[in-house]
Order: structure tokens, then sequence, then C-alpha cells
């Protein structure tokens, strides 16, 4: 049976992190989690589940996560966020893994729960994601704050049963908060990629992410949330691509 690291990156994450910390009983035989000088209680808990847990300046989701997995005493890793936890069926499944691995990674479906409700449309399900991998077949990727995992060339991939359970927002409030911040980390993302931005493509742009999500990933089947994450959608959209055109004519 291989040994298994949980890497987690942390910062303010009081409200979840119990959650995820106990989904991984019995699953990890170590805890990495790489905080970045959370003021809240995110470490204390931490400790109190016996986590080796590495100060950091926060330098980016995708710089963070592959220094966490450096930090880790095992080649196989389990690497997730503060505000998410194994299902039952999902903690089962990779407990199965451990016993058989057979592949350099292993994809499951995150389920994501905005504003108390369990989502199941407007793309946000089944939301595919690598969680489970063996060091040095891949590495975190994309363009700040979206990351990804991606395997190099020619390596395989296995799929696990059950979800990774996600708490993205609180509240609208909260939803709201994390566009400001979000937006501006994508638009100075964008701009050193060197992408551009028009008025045209900031509301075209805006105007077609709320229209996939809500008619083509038929988030009207959310009802009223569905809505919603629609309309937010739309503006945090708005917002990445507005501040991109201020940051190349400033």
């Amino acid at each position: 049976m291989v040994k298994l690291s949980a890497v987690i990156i942390t910062f303010n994450e009081e409200e979840h992190i119990e959650k995820c910390l106990k989904s991984l009983a019995g699953v990890v035989e170590e805890i990495i989690v790489v905080d970045s000088f959370s003021t809240d209680n995110t470490v204390a808990i931490c400790e109190k589940y016996k986590a080796k847990v590495i100060t950091k300046k926060f330098a980016g989701y995708i710089e963070q996560k592959n220094y966490a997995i450096s930090c880790a005493k095992y080649d196989y890793i389990l690497s997730l966020d503060g505000d998410e936890a194994l299902s039952p069926t999902l903690k089962s499944a990779i407990i199965g893994v451990k016993k058989d691995w057979k592949y350099q990674g292993y994809y499951c479906n995150r389920k994501n729960n905005y504003y108390g409700q369990w989502i199941k449309h407007s793309g946000r399900y089944p939301d595919k994601k690598m969680r489970l991998f063996k060091k040095g077949f891949g590495e975190w990727k994309g363009i700040n704050p979206h990351d990804f995992y991606v395997l190099r060339n020619k390596s395989k991939s296995g799929k696990l049963k059950g979800d990774l359970l996600h708490w993205v927002y609180r509240d609208v409030e909260e939803h709201q908060q994390k566009i400001e911040n979000f937006s501006t980390i994508a638009a100075s993302s964008y701009y050193k990629l060197g992408i551009k931005s028009s008025i045209f493509k900031i509301y075209f742009r805006a105007s077609w992410s709320f229209f996939k999500s809500y008619v083509l990933r038929v988030g009207f089947m959310n009802g009223y949330t569905g809505l919603i994450i629609g309309k937010l959608t739309y503006r945090y959209t708005y917002l990445k691509y507005r501040k991109l055109y201020e940051l190349i004519h400033n």
C-alpha cells in the first residue's frame, strides 16, 4: 500500500478547514498545510489535527500549490483547498487506490455549494478535477486564479468514484467580495500574458458568460440561485476584462 501526503494551501479558512481535515482521517499518512499568514484560527485548527504548517507569503495559487507538493514527504499526493472535503464514497475510493495504484493521476467530480445549496447545473457539476497523483508526472498550471493540475505527455489517468465537496460561497455578499479580488488577479495575469481587451470584448465576453451559465448549461434549473450565479458570472467576466482594459490603457 502506498503512503499518501495531503497538501493544502490556506488563508483564513477557519470556517471550512476542520471539515477538510476530518475527512482525511484514515486516508493519508501526512498533512502539509502551506498557510499565507492567516489572521484567524486556521493555523490553530490545523495544528489540532497534527498537520505540519508551513508559513509562506502568497505567490499565486499555481505557485503556492506546486510549492506545497515539494514539501510533501511521500511521492503520492492528495491536493485539496481549505474549503474542500472528501465525501465518504470518495474516501473509500482513495483508500482502494492506495492498495492498487495503477495510474499517474486520478480525477474525481467536484460538487459545489453556493449559498447553502448544492448546485447541479450552471456548468458547476460534474466539475472534473485531478487531485490525486504521483509526484514527478505533472504540475499545477493555468492562469491565476484559475489553476488546474496537468499530467505530462503519455501519463495515464483514472477516475475515482465519489465527490469532492466544495463550499464555494456562504452568501451573495461573500461571492461579490471574491469577484472583486479574483477579477483583479485574473486581469493582472492576462496583462502579463499579453491578452488584449476592448470595449466590445468587455461586454461580449460578459454577456456570453451569462448565456453559457444560465442557458447553455441550464443554470435556470437551479432556480433563483442559478440566476444569481449567472448574474455574478457576468459581473466577474465584465470586471476581469474592464480591469485588463484599464491596465493596458494606463
